[in-house]
């Protein structure tokens, strides 16, 4: 879930790449101006939709929203030259590592 903070940066941004900075601006005084009341307008924003319609947008939005996060991330093989490492190598080695002896203790290499 993205904060307060994200949001607020995004909906610029978007804004911005709509209206310009300017118009943007201008939309942000205006709907500071306006009294607005959050709770009334969610009561009617799904009247007309049934709960199969909006969860099968919320689903798309979901699979869409993914698939260009995952677009965005370059894959570790991409960044370090290698094919990363499977689950289970990496839970092997961890259970192998080599031990040392620290005073009376054994401490495990990560």
């Amino acid at each position: 879930m993205k904060n307060d903070t994200l949001i607020r940066k995004e909906g610029m941004e978007a804004l911005m790449k709509k209206l310009g900075l300017v118009e943007a601006e201008r939309f942000v005084m205006l709907i500071q101006d306006e009294p607005f009341d959050y709770t009334k307008w969610q009561e009617n924003l799904f009247e007309d939709k049934s709960i199969e319609t909006i969860f099968a947008e919320a689903a798309a939005l979901r699979a869409r929203t993914e698939k260009q996060e995952k677009a965005k991330a370059p894959s570790r093989k991409a960044t370090t030259g290698r094919k990363p490492a499977s689950p289970r190598k990496v839970a092997a080695a961890r259970t192998t590592a080599p031990r040392r002896k620290v005073g009376k203790r054994s401490l495990a290499h990560a």
